[in-house]
């Protein structure tokens, strides 16, 4: 019974994170943006739902990622940029590979729980699926 708990919990997190996201889209971006806002993207970020990894290495003064996709081998990268949104970071992530081509995500960066929320747009079926990475390094 905890189990399907704690599934139902996680399930609630995303769904309410997404809804959260999404409101946050919708209020426009602020396009006064500098690296030095970006500062908390840099590192390792493991989503939950498995051993996928996004690793944000530098950040350009116009938002531009210098950032790697692996699951578990690396997978090309072909866009990645930060930008403002209210008082939120907001990432875009293009892949470009053998099995991911024009999949993204597009990801909010939470500053109190320090994660990334948002989601994944698998363009082979066209689907957009739920996501949340935490930091591992």
């Amino acid at each position: 019974m905890r189990l399907k708990q704690k599934k139902l919990s996680s399930r609630h997190f995303i769904l309410t994170a997404t809804a959260a996201t999404l409101v946050i889209f919708w209020f426009g971006a602020n396009d006064a943006i500098r690296a030095d806002d970006f500062g908390p993207l840099l590192g390792r970020w493991q989503r939950i739902d498995g051993g996928y990894i996004i690793e944000v290495n530098r950040i350009h003064p116009d938002g531009q990622l210098e950032a790697g996709y692996f699951n578990p081998r690396p997978i090309n990268v072909a866009h990645a940029r930060a930008s403002a949104h209210g008082e939120k970071i907001k990432i875009e992530l293009e892949l470009r590979d053998k099995g991911y081509p024009g999949s993204a995500y597009t990801l909010v960066y939470d500053a109190e729980k320090d994660v990334l929320i948002g989601y994944y747009y698998h363009a082979p079926t066209r689907q957009n699926i739920d996501v949340l990475f935490v930091r591992i390094r």
